[in-house]
């Protein structure tokens, strides 16, 4: 599984921390910088939705967050309507801007609230559904799926992204501490991401078998697709922010966790001022892998 902590996904949730514990507005310009570094693995992503998905006349996008990939769908499907759905007011308003500067505002709506009760507000169905790394955040994520596919038109499609491989920035030796920090790291991440499951409310366990678990809400798989994001060393310095970024997040988040050779090489990583850190050193990388599953409502 990838769940990092990288919130390129942008859905209305933090990662470690309770709803109400994150101030978006602060938030929001590094959710809109990675939605942005991830465009060119969204915009893969669209294009074979294009194809099996033919002009649709509404597109949801389930936990959209500030807008980023609702905007590149208003892009790739002219003819649609789009609606971003999230439960955080200040993320929607910069979609509400985003479509505004990108020309799509005439097509483009918000609808705020929790998911997923909030979708029975749509005006009417949809014909393309968009939960990107939205339904983790969900406690019951069958009884959840179910409700996306109750808001489906018929025929229409739901485009899961969950899962693919967390993201990598730096070579297994990196020259300073013990090789191998970022599978560490990981072991972390899926400690924390099955205890942030199990504490969400109405928490349900369940195998992650996606099209399985469609297939249980009524709907027909009909694909399953990863997607890469290939930016080799020397990267960008978008590229080299978003890894200070998402270890910056775990440093804080467990870093306590890590014994003190790890804390301090991921100190010296962050450290802006160090020739060995993300920002400065020219090894680093930025590979990840996304995985979207669709599914179709025939009755």
């Amino acid at each position: 599984m990838a769940h990092e902590h990288e919130h390129e996904h942008e859905h209305g949730h933090g990662h470690g921390h309770d709803h109400t514990d994150i101030d978006w507005n602060e938030m929001a310009p590094l959710l809109e910088s990675q939605a942005e570094l991830f465009t060119p693995l969204y915009e893969r992503a669209l294009a074979w939705l294009g194809h099996k998905q033919t002009e649709p006349g509404l597109i949801v996008d389930v936990g959209s967050g500030p807008g980023v990939v609702s905007c590149l769908f208003a892009d790739a499907f002219p003819g649609a309507r789009v609606v971003a759905v999230d439960g955080t007011e200040p993320l929607l308003e910069r979609a509400r801007d985003r479509a505004e500067q990108r020309e799509v505002a005439d097509r483009f709506g918000t609808l705020a609230g929790e998911l997923p009760g909030v979708l029975d507000e749509l005006d009417y169905p949809a014909d393309l559904m968009w939960a990107s790394r939205s339904l983790h955040h969900l406690g019951d994520q069958r009884a959840a799926l179910a409700a996306f596919a109750e808001r489906l038109a018929t025929g229409g499609t739901l485009a899961l992204l969950e899962g693919g491989l967390p993201a990598r920035f730096l070579p297994r030796e990196i020259g300073i501490g013990r090789p191998g920090l970022q599978a560490r790291l990981d072991a972390l991440e899926e400690e924390w991401f099955a205890a942030m499951r199990a504490d969400l409310p109405g928490s349900v366990a369940e195998t992650e078998d996606w099209p399985a678990l469609m297939a249980a809400a009524g709907l027909r798989h009909t694909g399953t697709r990863s997607f890469l994001l290939d930016l080799p060393a020397p990267t960008t310095d978008r590229a080299r922010a978003y890894a200070a970024a998402v270890l910056g997040r775990m440093r804080d988040g467990f870093g306590d966790r890590l014994d003190a050779t790890d804390r301090a090489t991921l100190d010296r990583l962050l450290d802006p001022a160090d020739a060995a850190s993300v920002h400065r050193r020219p090894d680093v990388f930025l590979l990840a892998a996304h995985t979207v599953y669709t599914a179709v409502k025939t009755g």
